[in-house]
């Protein structure tokens, strides 16, 4: 447990001569992703499963005896929330000596600290969208969100439509390589899928350069000043928390599907408490909340780790 917050650390605030006493002006943390971009589901059980089914083929050609189809399973997901705390410990008598309620709004902090920390946890799909090492997640497939090597039950070949994981620096050219790529994904069967790739996912860092592309009437690597393909054809998200992970790379999504496949578990919503200790007068606050996150199809996303 941390060491209590006492009078004799705080001497400052108990004088009331001080001009402005500032106070938490930055804990709010960068913009919150998680109801723009993922389905929230508000679920108390100790875990959700998820499970798909296959594609059904073509019909054949009717020679005297309908040919029935069969379909294969799919792969079978496992979200597992995870609970979070934390607190304050504060003497009583620097609650009641203190001359600003900064103390007692420091209290009240928690719970954008506890926020903060959500939005994190919300953006590791995105950093971590190339590792199978899942927070909350267990994956049949065993495969990194983003990868090279997707697999399938059905026994179809994966050689084309099963990749969603490219190496291409952010450019013109390359965004129709990747919309391209999306437009050729593939179901369980290796079938053509109807996709609707419509927004870039970037960092700070390229947010200049995603800008450029998208609204610029001329394209941006052509000396003939030739018509942008790409105007208005995209939304953009910028995430600066990508840039402390790596600035280069970047990501094109169906944003429908996303909102779809891409989950977000409250099982115990934000929740506050306090209490002072009999004997000590240490007032305690603390936050917990129980959450869990994770992805139940790959097909809305392609990322770009660009070196």
């Amino acid at each position: 447990m941390a060491n209590p917050l006492t009078d004799k650390q705080f001497v400052r605030l108990l004088d009331d001569r001080l001009d402005k006493v500032y106070w938490g002006e930055y804990g709010e943390g960068l913009p919150p992703i998680i109801d723009s971009m993922y389905n929230v589901i508000n679920d108390s059980k100790a875990w959700l499963e998820y499970y798909q089914t296959g594609d059904i083929p073509d019909p054949e050609e009717f020679n005297g005896i309908v040919q029935y189809q069969s379909f294969s399973p799919g792969y079978h997901t496992k979200i597992e929330p995870k609970e979070y705390a934390g607190g304050l410990v504060i003497q009583r008598r620097l609650l009641d000596t203190e001359r600003y309620d900064i103390i007692e709004n420091m209290a009240k902090k928690l719970g954008a600290a506890a926020k903060r920390k959500m939005n994190k946890m919300a953006h590791e799909p995105f950093i971590y969208a190339d590792s199978t090492a899942f927070s909350f997640m267990t994956s049949e497939e065993g495969v990194a969100l983003c990868s090279n090597s997707h697999t399938t039950k059905s026994g179809t070949s994966t050689t084309s439509g099963f990749d969603n994981l490219t190496t291409l620096v952010f450019d013109a050219p390359n965004l129709e390589t990747m919309r391209i790529m999306g437009k050729q994904l593939r179901s369980d069967i290796s079938e053509r899928i109807d996709t609707n790739f419509d927004t870039i996912i970037h960092s700070t860092a390229l947010a200049e350069d995603v800008w450029n592309v998208l609204n610029t009437t001329g394209q941006t690597d052509s000396a003939n000043n030739d018509l942008n393909f790409q105007k208005g054809k995209w939304k953009s998200i910028e995430l600066p928390y990508l840039d402390d992970f790596d600035t280069n790379d970047w990501f094109i999504v169906d944003s429908s599907k996303m909102k779809e496949h891409l989950k977000w578990i409250n099982s115990v919503a934000l929740e506050f408490a306090n209490i002072e200790d009999f004997d000590t007068l240490m007032r305690k606050y603390r936050d917990y909340f129980v959450v869990g996150l994770g992805h139940t199809d790959w097909r809305w996303i392609i990322q770009a780790s660009a070196s």
